[in-house]
């Protein structure tokens, strides 16, 4: 929405555009400075989908041939897949916003509401930090407000068009004309009141900024989160590096990241075509999506003179750098592990769903680009088609290529998103006498990655119970001991190494002491048994309660090359008593066995009793010849 401070920074950055615009050089084309890696196994975050808002207590509401525009994805159409509208504090203005909820759900779309105000009858007026007048909610009545919301997510059911989510407030940190809310009376809210909101999800706190002193409390309050489905926030001068939010991905597990509501580059009549400031729209989203992992992006006024659709009801310049992301990433897809900076000002992102891969590229230089992917994972791809949006085109159809490999030309400052038809994915193999970043997963249970001060990043934040997954991973002829770079500010705990399955053949156990602080790394080791071939790797993890230890990398040592006969187990060319006096100390944990391999008589990776058995009758004559000779 239009304030002072969101007029300010428009108009900072349409300065810096001006300044652009007059210092140009010629177009050429380069090639990229590295090639776009694109892991389809190694999955990210679940979309949920792009859409805007319809606020009918500010505007008419979207006509019948709008709301097709919006929530059609034929040419032309956005392809929007969620609807934002406002929770009005007068009930008897909630039937303004039902025709154009049904139509996003009959659509395939979902919507979610969010309120300015309560009723009348709740409010009070105060003076915060010396403006009189001010709004907030009366702390006697949370529960009513509470039940507010519930009715109004009741009558939208009732009417056929069900909520998805519903929010507490509006931007309770930047209320300057209608509720305020301060951290601890969200958190309040949320430990005991959200709890008693039925029928939809609960977004909380949608900080006008993404400021995290207002979601931090929520995070950092057991109930409070359990009250909380999905974390919404604005992106108003968001900066990039305030995009990833780190106490989220540590306490935010099961929870949904939402991008509830933004305007970029400004709000100035009449610019949703101005180019190539539009570019600002699609860089904006890479940057929740890729740096901030949200899930779901939704614009401001979806019809509105600088909105993705104008209004005479048309698709934008603005409306078709999303529409490069909504018509091709739909609900349900997952973003994958992809080079996301291949070259100066080209920013890449990819998902997979439906059986295709789905590429976006930003090319927001003044020069084309030669770019070549490489689809990692896809046994094969018949087709990979194009849209581009630039200067003179919106999301216009291109060049089709072949291959899990293809090299395309990225137009100067442009959009194209490329849609591959796949094969079956399998995953990359992985060398497991490399090093592995403990980050590269191909999926996890509980854990989320940290900071490393080695470089890069880590699996962090692993409690008693979680896991990683590392799927294809080539243990060759076999290996013999397990190696990993950790950290832990508390006493530990420790690694299963198991096979295919989180309860799978457990091959070894790796003890992680604490190091005393978690950017204190240290290596830890130890043996491994039984493992050999192509398996998925499952790292599972054991411990007190809270946080147990951080893993930079890890790598396997290969077992060696065995020489000798099976039985000879000193190896000095006989089988004779001497092999089965070591066998014995070896069983009763007195001694060692260098070449365990030639102990193993029976060949089941186990040294034991039966070995020791069978070992006693070959030299007694019993048996003349050993099982694995």
């Amino acid at each position: 929405m239009i304030t002072s401070f969101k007029k300010m920074f428009s108009v900072f950055v349409v300065c810096l555009i001006v300044f652009s615009l007059v210092f140009t050089v010629p177009v050429t084309e380069v090639s990229a400075a590295s090639d776009v890696t694109v892991n389809l196994s190694a999955e990210k975050q679940e979309m949920r989908g792009f859409g805007g808002m319809v606020h009918t207590g500010w505007q008419s509401d979207l006509t019948a041939a709008q709301r097709e525009t919006a929530f059609g994805n034929g040419n032309g159409q956005l392809g929007f897949t969620i609807l934002r509208i406002h929770v009005d504090e007068n009930s008897n203005n909630w039937s303004r916003g039902i025709a154009t909820a049904k139509s996003a759900i009959a659509h395939g779309g979902i919507v979610f509401a969010s309120p300015w105000n309560p009723p009348t009858s709740m409010q009070e007026k105060f003076t915060r930090n010396g403006t009189a007048n001010q709004t907030r909610l009366k702390y006697d009545q949370y529960a009513a407000y509470a039940q507010h919301l519930n009715n109004f997510v009741k009558y939208m059911k009732d009417n056929g068009a069900p909520l998805y989510a519903i929010s507490v407030q509006n931007e309770p940190d930047y209320a300057h004309t209608w509720t305020w809310w301060t951290p601890q009376e969200m958190l309040n809210f949320m430990k005991n009141n959200a709890g008693s909101i039925t029928g939809a999800k609960v977004i909380a706190p949608e900080s006008f900024q993404y400021l995290k002193n207002i979601s931090d409390p929520i995070l950092n309050d057991s109930t409070a989160l359990a009250n909380m489905d999905i974390l919404g926030a604005h992106f108003y001068g968001t900066s990039v590096s305030n995009m990833p939010y780190p106490l989220f991905q540590q306490k935010g597990a099961g929870k949904e990241l939402w991008m509830t509501e933004v305007y970029v580059p400004n709000s100035d009549a009449d610019s949703a075509d101005r180019f190539p400031e539009a570019l600002d729209v699609a860089y904006n989203m890479h940057n929740g999506i890729v740096e901030g992992n949200f899930q779901a992006y939704v614009w401001w006024y979806i019809r509105r003179s600088y909105g993705p659709m104008k209004e005479d009801g048309t698709m934008s310049k603005r409306g078709a750098m999303m529409a490069q992301y909504s018509k091709f990433v739909r609900p349900g897809y997952v973003r994958v592990d992809a080079t996301k900076n291949p070259n100066t000002n080209v920013y890449i992102s990819a998902y997979k769903g439906d059986g295709k891969a789905v590429i976006v590229a930003i090319n927001k230089g003044t020069s084309a680009v030669s770019q070549k992917f490489n689809l990692q994972g896809a046994s094969s791809v018949a087709k990979v088609s194009s849209w581009v949006t630039d200067g003179s085109r919106n999301v216009a159809a291109a060049t089709s290529y072949t291959g899990t490999s293809f090299t395309a030309q990225l137009p100067a400052q442009s959009v194209t998103t490329f849609v591959a038809d796949l094969g079956t994915i399998t995953p990359v193999e992985k060398d497991a006498f490399s090093k592995l970043e403990g980050e590269s997963y191909d999926d996890q249970s509980g854990t989320q990655n940290g900071s490393c001060n080695e470089g890069g990043e880590c699996l962090g934040y692993i409690e008693n119970g979680d896991y990683a997954v590392y799927k294809n991973v080539n243990f060759g002829e076999g290996a013999q001991s397990f190696q990993a770079r950790v950290s832990s500010a508390t006493t530990g705990g420790n690694i299963e190494i198991r096979l295919d399955s989180p309860n799978g053949t457990l091959v070894g156990t790796c003890p992680v002491a604490g190091t005393g602080d978690w950017q204190n790394w240290a290596d830890v080791t130890s043996n491994v048994s039984g493992v050999s071939g192509k398996h998925d790797l499952y790292l599972t993890f054991t411990g007190d309660s809270g946080y147990l230890f951080n893993i930079n990398w890890f790598k396997f040592d290969k077992a060696p090359i065995v020489t000798g006969k099976t039985g000879d187990i000193n190896n000095d060319g006989q089988i004779d008593a001497l092999d089965l006096l070591l066998l014995k100390k070896y069983i009763l944990g007195l001694d060692t066995i260098e070449n365990a391999k030639l102990a193993d008589l029976d060949a089941n990776g186990e040294l034991n009793a039966i070995d020791f058995a069978l070992l006693k009758q070959y030299l007694l004559g019993l048996i003349t010849v050993l099982p694995t000779v």
